[in-house]
């Protein structure tokens, strides 16, 4: 192959592959049958080091950046697994590579590289706030040397298989800050500790096997010292990990889109029907290959949100429109194989129907559709803001 048109990242992607390998879809369907978690999987991608890839080699991970965690998400879902198992793994720490302080890293970093500890949550969002995140109203109150945290938060994912979480508070009360973005802080906590004196989880089944619950927080105690940065600065920390997500899911749309276009291609090669195979027909081959260029053209921008972030770049507009893109892609993907297997895409020994279910989320979390448009019409094009 001419070395210009090599994938750059092909070792990457091959490692990744042969991992995935060893676990198949039956694996995957059976985790999802039984509405239990990949443990195994999420083991091996922890032993291999491959959820450590974005973690700096001094702390014990391989020191690469965002691209290439996202191939390495991308080809998980590729494979026929969800990432949205352990993709937390990779972005939350993010937010204290970048804020904590030296002693903070060195405690911390080594400890999730090596995966003693799982670092798989983000406490933002809440019942009455949803993507209006200045309005949050969990407090965390200066006490002494400790802060005291009272609220809740719903739609916190992966809680039950992580040792700690990010969480933001308010510290300082809204009507008291000159910006509504300010007065917010960011708080490492120790998850088994904190449900023993003063949060409670509450699962919240939904029809994704996806681990996720509403946290009620009364007086929870938090050390000072879990402070991560300046106190009121919480918001715009937060924000690189939100950016970091993003792309990160744009990349598992664009592995689910692709592996929906593998499964459906084939089988529009194999399945005869009036005596000629179902791709023959331009009323399957059309919706198929506008999915195949519509994830293309995801892929371009989903590496360039990436180029940005590691180049610590301004990279807000491009990892929301990855997102939009990569999540509308697999989707139209997801409904052309859907729809082409007939029947048979309803039976779950396809996988299809689990691999459907899987990225309809991406239409809605970790921001929805909507919400990409509203930001790229005030902050890309300057329109006014419409709430």
């Amino acid at each position: 192959m001419n070395q210009s048109t090599r994938d750059p990242h092909e070792e990457l992607r091959e490692a990744v592959r042969d991992l995935c390998s060893h676990f198949s879809q039956e694996y995957f369907r059976r985790v999802d049958e039984e509405r239990g978690y990949p443990e195994a999987f999420v083991n091996a991608l922890t032993e291999a080091g491959w959820l450590a890839a974005m973690i700096p080699s001094e702390y014990g991970g391989s020191g690469l950046g965002l691209t290439e965690a996202s191939v390495i998400m991308e080809e998980i879902n590729r494979s026929g697994g969800n990432s949205g198992a352990c993709h937390g793994q990779m972005y939350n720490m993010g937010t204290l590579l970048r804020h904590g302080s030296e002693q903070q890293k060195k405690s911390y970093l080594p400890r999730i590289a090596s995966g003693e500890w799982r670092l798989q949550s983000m406490g933002v969002t809440e019942p009455t706030t949803g993507t209006d995140t200045t309005k949050i109203k969990t407090t965390a109150v200066k006490k002494g040397d400790r802060y005291v945290v009272n609220g809740q938060k719903v739609w916190i994912s992966r809680v039950q298989h992580s040792d700690a979480m990010i969480l933001l508070a308010r510290t300082t009360p809204l009507v008291e800050v000159k910006r509504k973005s300010e007065g917010m802080s960011i708080f490492m906590v120790d998850l088994r500790q904190a449900e023993k004196s003063g949060m409670t989880v509450r699962p919240i089944p939904n029809m994704v096997n996806h681990e996720t619950n509403e946290l009620f927080f009364e007086n929870l105690e938090i050390p000072e010292d879990n402070l991560i940065g300046d106190e009121g600065q919480g918001f715009k920390y937060i924000l690189d990990g939100l950016n970091a997500e993003r792309t990160l899911i744009a990349a598992e749309c664009i592995g689910d889109s692709y592996w929906f276009i593998d499964k459906v291609t084939q089988y529009a090669k194999e399945r005869i029907v009036f005596g000629r195979p179902i791709g023959q027909n331009q009323g399957v081959q059309f919706p198929i290959a506008r999915a195949h260029v519509n994830t293309e053209a995801a892929n371009l921008m989903r590496f360039e949100a990436c180029r940005r972030f590691d180049a610590n770049e301004a990279c807000g507009a491009q990892s929301n429109m990855a997102k939009l893109l990569a999540a509308d892609a697999s989707w139209e993907a997801a409904n052309a194989c859907l729809q082409f297997h007939g029947g048979f895409g309803f039976a779950s020994e396809y996988d299809v129907e689990r691999k459907f279910r899987e990225t309809r989320l991406y239409q809605v979390a970790p921001i929805s559709t909507n919400l990409v448009l509203a930001y790229v019409a005030e902050h890309v094009l300057g329109l006014p803001r419409s709430f």
